[in-house]
């Protein structure tokens, strides 16, 4: 675009990626790469051996000569090592690539060592083998093994977003959070670099401008807010002027499940976002458990895809911060924070939950400077060969702490209660019992962090006897429990005792009173006190706080809303 500032002349030239097989079997090493080459020839440069030794040095001497590993296939059973173990190991060389185990069909139903390998995170996939010649399903899940690590790596991936800025600042980390939870592909250029330098002269600022984003087209975006990243991309800064069949507030997975239901059964649906599009889950590094996605995918994907759904069918998604709910003859009316706001004939709430705050003053006085209330997706990768601390029992502390063990030297999960397996999931358990760079402390908790303007130490408590360690921290994760984000519904909406909305028979009261001339009738499932206002995930009182169940509560609270819309 002339007088743009086009990001794809931004890409450095990069040297080619690795695929690297392994397999006992020389004609397997030889057909595999034969067949891999004939559609990836082109992208990439493919190694193969016979040993798990012979494999590690190979990798060893791409990693000393900084040449990216797209992808390594190793057989369930090598002459020298058991499979799996050699994964593990490539982990350690090339944190990024992805890992793959080679297993015949007869093998996979009935294989331990893949099941255990796979749940344990020792392999990210699997492939079957014998392949029939430019076999496309073949081609199709090595293809989904790539595209991953490309946006993992962010290797020769197109571009539609640059930041320049400086990484620690507060802004600048907030804005690559916002970009990476849209799944927006984006790259970040330091200020002090060389290019950095030039896209300001270009762009006629100076440092004190920070951030700067250059969009794909060559726009150029000084300092924007995150509302108007957004809008970049086709989110709305404000409801319509006109009446909604459903306004869904909160757009995690329940509020996603919700306002693709209703779109695409033709309600005229407004989807409401304080933040970024797929709330906790969406910053999850993966999900395994989740029905029909045995390999498990990224929050991020997951995020991706039910945003084009809505989209797709039709929602209308609006960034904005709900501060209010009020009922207007037959509309109920959400107020949003310096917006219109949006008026329709039934709300969904399902603004999910918010971390807990640790509340040690000299931890919240690092806030953003090395202490950080939520996952590690985009500071990962600046933590290569450090000291990291995570706080936290659930799911979404062990999925942190299972990314960070890629760079980190050292991770460690502290957990105020005496075991994890209440609150998180078995195979989570199971897999960080298995990473050599974890340490997992229960009954203990951080009770000071020490640093000068930037996070050094910080010192744990045992509960049981009192004592304290300080240990080095440059970076701590806190991922405590959850409040609902309810706050904001006081007065209007009968909630329990820690904020959760009650619905259906969970109500105080078995019975509203009646609108107008209606006669007087229980709640329907999912419905609050207010009439024709439900709840929808975790922010529903006695939920199931999971992505699955919170995906199950956003398809049924629909057809609790068409009855209602019905009824009226």
């Amino acid at each position: 675009m002339p007088g743009g500032i086009p990001c794809s002349d931004m890409a450095a030239s990069e040297p080619a990626a690795s695929i690297l097989v392994v397999d006992g079997d020389p004609g397997v090493v030889t057909g595999l790469t034969r067949e891999l080459k004939h559609r990836y020839g082109r992208d990439y440069l493919f190694l193969g051996t016979l040993t798990a030794q012979s494999g590690l040095g190979i990798l060893e001497r791409l990693d000393a000569v900084s040449r990216p590993v797209a992808l390594v296939i190793a057989g369930l059973r090598l002459p020298d090592m058991p499979g799996p173990e050699f994964l593990s190991r490539v982990r350690t060389l090339h944190p990024l690539a992805k890992r793959t185990i080679l297993v015949s069909f007869l093998e996979f139903g009935s294989s331990e060592v893949l099941h255990r390998a796979v749940t344990l995170g020792q392999a990210d996939s699997w492939l079957m083998k014998p392949w029939a010649a430019h076999d496309p399903s073949l081609y199709a899940q090595v293809g989904n093994l790539l595209d991953e690590w490309h946006e993992e790596s962010g290797w020769q991936q197109f571009v539609v977003v640059c930041v320049v800025g400086d990484w620690d600042a507060p802004r600048s980390r907030e804005l690559r959070d916002h970009l990476e939870r849209s799944a927006v592909p984006y790259r970040f250029i330091p200020v002090a670099s060389v290019e950095g330098r030039e896209l300001l002269r270009r762009a006629g600022c100076g440092a004190d401008r920070l951030p700067l984003v250059v969009l794909f087209d060559g726009r150029v975006l000084v300092q924007p807010t995150n509302t108007e990243v957004s809008g970049v991309f086709g989110v709305a800064a404000q409801p319509a002027a006109r009446l909604y069949d459903v306004a869904v507030v909160g757009a995690g997975p329940g509020g996603l499940s919700a306002a693709v239901c209703a779109a695409s059964e033709g309600l005229r649906t407004v989807l409401i976002e304080r933040e970024s599009v797929g709330g906790q889950a969406g910053t999850s590094s993966c999900i395994r458990n989740y029905l029909a996605f045995p390999r498990g995918i990224s929050g991020r994907r997951f995020t991706l895809g039910a945003r084009q759904q809505v989209v797709l069918f039709g929602a209308q998604p609006v960034r904005g911060e709900a501060t209010g709910l009020l009922p207007e003859g037959r509309e109920r009316v959400v107020l949003i924070r310096g917006r219109r706001p949006a008026v329709a004939g039934a709300v969904v709430i399902a603004t999910g939950m918010s971390y807990r705050r640790l509340g040690v003053p000299s931890v919240e006085a690092l806030v953003g400077a090395g202490v950080f209330y939520g996952t590690a997706l985009t500071e990962a990768p600046a933590l290569r060969g450090e000291d990291v601390v995570v706080v936290g029992a659930g799911n979404s502390a062990g999925q942190a702490v299972r990314h960070l063990s890629r760079f980190a030297r050292q991770v460690t999960l502290v957990a105020r209660g005496e075991s994890l397996a209440e609150s998180m999931s078995d195979y989570l358990i199971g897999e960080l019992g298995t990473l050599e760079n974890v340490t997992v402390l229960v009954g203990t908790q951080v009770v000071d962090a020490v640093g000068a303007g930037r996070l050094e130490q910080v010192t744990l408590e045992v509960a049981a006897s009192g004592a304290r360690e300080t240990v080095p921290a440059t970076a701590l994760f806190v991922l405590i429990g959850g409040e609902p984000r309810t706050e904001w519904l006081a007065g209007v909406l009968e909630r329990d005792a820690g904020g959760y909305i009650r619905t259906g028979r969970r109500l105080a009261s078995p019975d509203f009173a009646g609108e107008g001339p209606a006669p007087a009738r229980p709640p329907f499932p999912f419905e609050s006190s207010l009439p024709g206002v439900f709840a929808a995930g975790d922010v529903r009182a006695d939920s199931e706080k999971k992505v699955a169940a919170a995906v199950g509560d956003g398809s049924v609270v629909i057809r609790m809303v068409h009855e209602y819309l019905r009824g009226r």
